[in-house]
């Protein structure tokens, strides 16, 4: 039996600091998408059905975007990816202990957070 994998509904935008202020400020006031603030101090805007969360990331020269992806079985999909020859990279951002999900890559590195739904 497979793990099903799917996509999630959020979007992480990782933007360096020297561009992170005018970033917020392109999709606050210049498109104008309603913000979600229940989070705070996250910084996220609704885009249609999934969310777009724009972190500061001081390590970075350029903006990276990071997605999501969905499992029911976090550890079954994990070796599934595995399998396939799919890097896990989790040490790029620490995750809460026993956090059923984990961090991997494309072939094109555009980093993916794979996770159970119920996990965050």
């Amino acid at each position: 039996m497979t793990a099903r994998i799917y996509g999630g509904i959020d979007i992480a935008m990782k933007v360096p600091p020297h561009q992170f202020e005018a970033t917020l400020a392109f999709y606050r006031d210049t498109v104008g998408l309603k913000p979600i603030t229940e989070k705070a101090p996250a910084i996220g805007f609704e885009l249609g059905p999934n969310k777009l969360w724009l972190d500061e990331a001081p390590g970075l020269s350029q903006a990276e975007i990071w997605l999501e992806l969905f499992t029911d079985r976090f550890d079954e999909a994990a070796g599934q990816l595995a399998k396939a020859g799919v890097v896990r990279c989790d040490a790029i951002e620490p995750l809460p202990e026993g956090f059923k999900g984990g961090w991997i890559t494309n072939p094109a590195n555009i980093v993916h957070m794979v996770r159970e739904p119920e996990a965050w």
